[in-house]
């Protein structure tokens, strides 16, 4: 095995350009001609290759550094040692481009004189083919200066801004986004031009590692024909230019848009809130358990009077109700607003499965009636949801799974015990939720439970009064009913749906005997949770409704 020094290679009229994101680490295995860190201008970034194949022995740079020609990046261990390239023969594409000067612009004593509408085209960038671009820096009508930047294209590794050899105003733009680009391709016309270079010379910080030279004001050889659109565009195409691109390097941004994240709304944590690859999927991650809405969506799920085209499914119909007669129109309330959206994200991602069962709650409604009559000049009152809430602790410690949370390819088991209970109000229904209900008796469970309902009524519930619940109940037993399917409180990953208690005849092995029973209704996630879990969770709860000795176990 030799050890070799990778180096920074030629990468233009550069003095320092600072590192902003490192590649590889340690024990790593590169391929020649693999990217191995970021670095940055003031204008351009770009990645630096590795000049042999190996494993990464020792980085010698770290976030922050500035480094410069020769300067070495890392030792790699290879057992070809011998085969690897000097450092300054294997540059990054764009230091080809610095190291080529462009021909000289013909006729520039013409090109200087015109006033009339005047046609600009790709300069020579350099060994690029078919370059995207990313960003319109500019619009028709727009005036602009010489050496103004027009656009940005970008390669696999590097992003460029090209700039107007003339000054003048913006005639017509021969380009949009997403469309491929080469050296000669009418970019833009342009009128009352004037201030062509003579002999105009490449700007180093104009590009990755070396500027795009001046555009020539002349016509040169027919454009090459241009590809259409790439589809693999963000779909939320900014209508005006920005004038500054997502600060983020150009494989950041070719991994955003491939997975369609606006980079302009992702926040950067890495140096000079520079946006990482860490960061794009931390978005994705947020969006997809709605604790993120990107400007495309307008920060809204579909609704009812939404389309269906997203999910693929034909669109929502729509009709003029007013011609079979009287209608009347009321806004949402803010609430159901809210909980609409959430309520169709949990049902749409998240896979339901409705176990239902009944438990015989007879001694323990009559232990609940004598509490309350004992309790009656205290004023407080015991409502059988505290009791189901306590219950529930009990079955989330004997089944653990019920009290998670899925955070991508983990399950996040929690230490504690908040249930949410729903409350309904004049607005909608709320989750007020009871902390640490392990800790709790159930009288001050009830009490508690009381003081958060009235809040809600009142439309005084904080963020704090509805956040961290672990499992959540909703109960309609004052209303009615037998069974439903209650929709799953993402992130959480079961839900309890209780209805109105009836007595029923039940059978002892004897006789039938009056019993009180409760119909329970347990939504649980699929991908968490399984059926005979779920049958077991339901099982044991039942067990100590019936016995609530139980819970001292």
């Amino acid at each position: 095995m030799a050890s070799i020094e990778v180096k920074v290679p030629d990468i233009g009229d550069f003095d320092e350009v600072s590192v902003i994101e490192l590649l590889v680490k340690p024990g790593d295995t590169v391929k020649a001609e693999q990217s191995l860190i970021t670095v940055e201008s003031d204008k351009a970034s770009m990645e630096i290759p590795s000049s042999s194949a190996g494993v990464v022995k020792e980085l010698k740079v770290k976030l922050g550094d500035k480094v410069k020609e020769g300067s070495v990046l890392l030792v790699l261990e290879s057992a070809g040692g011998a085969e690897s390239k000097p450092a300054a023969a294997a540059p990054a594409p764009a230091a080809q481009a610095a190291a080529s000067p462009p021909p000289a612009a013909p006729a520039p004593a013409a090109a200087a004189a015109k006033t009339g509408p005047v046609e600009i085209r790709v300069p020579d960038i350099g060994d690029f083919k078919d370059v995207a671009v990313i960003e319109l820096l500019v619009k028709p009508g727009d005036t602009v200066k010489a050496e103004q930047s027009l656009m940005t294209v970008e390669s696999d590794k590097a992003s460029m801004e090209i700039p107007s050899s003339l000054a003048g105003v913006v005639k017509e733009l021969k380009v949009k986004l997403g469309d491929k680009v080469n050296i000669g391709d009418l970019i833009a016309v342009l009128e009352g031009a004037a201030g062509a270079s003579p002999s105009p010379q490449p700007s180093p910080q104009r590009g990755e590692g070396a500027s795009p030279a001046p555009a020539t004001a002349v016509a040169p050889a027919p454009a090459a024909e241009r590809t259409p659109p790439t589809a693999a565009l963000p779909p939320h195409e900014p209508g005006t230019p920005t004038g500054q691109l997502p600060h983020a390097s150009p494989s950041v941004r070719k991994f955003a848009r491939e997975l369609g994240v606006p980079l302009e709304e992702v926040k950067g944590t890495g140096p000079k809130s520079r946006i990482t690859q860490e960061d794009v999927q931390a978005f994705t991650k947020a969006v997809m358990k709605g604790e993120a809405t990107t400007k495309a969506a307008g920060g809204k799920a579909p609704a009812g009077g939404g389309g269906g085209e997203a999910l693929g499914l034909l669109p929502w119909p729509k009709v003029d109700f007013a011609k079979f007669g009287p209608v009347e129109r009321q806004d949402l309330s803010r609430i159901k607003k809210i909980s609409g959206a959430n309520l169709h994200r949990n049902w749409v991602m998240i896979p339901h499965v409705t176990n239902h069962d009944d438990a015989d709650i007879t001694d323990l409604e009559a232990f609940r009636v004598m509490l309350n009559k004992e309790n009656e000049k205290s004023g407080a009152k015991v409502t059988m949801l505290a009791f189901l809430i306590k219950a529930s602790v009990a079955a989330l410690k004997k089944f653990p799974q019920f009290n998670s949370s899925l955070d991508g390819e983990q399950l996040v088991l929690k230490q504690y015990f908040h249930i949410g209970f729903a409350a309904d109000t004049p607005n909608g229904l709320v989750v007020p939720v009871i902390k640490d209900a392990d800790k709790k008796g159930v009288i001050q469970i009830s009490t508690e439970m009381g003081e958060l309902a009235k809040k809600a009524r009142d439309g005084k519930l904080g963020p704090a009064d509805m956040s961290g619940a672990c499992f959540t109940i909703s109960s309609l037993g004052g209303i009615g009913g037998r069974y439903f399917t209650p929709i799953i409180n993402a992130p959480e990953v079961a839900i309890l749906g209780v209805c109105k208690s009836l007595m029923e005849p039940v059978w002892d092995g004897k006789a039938f005997q009056p019993r009180l029973m409760l119909p329970l209704s347990l939504s649980w996630d699929h991908r968490v949770i399984d059926g005979a879990a779920a049958a077991r969770f339901n099982s044991y709860l039942g067990a100590i409704l019936a016995d609530f000795r139980r819970t001292m176990l």
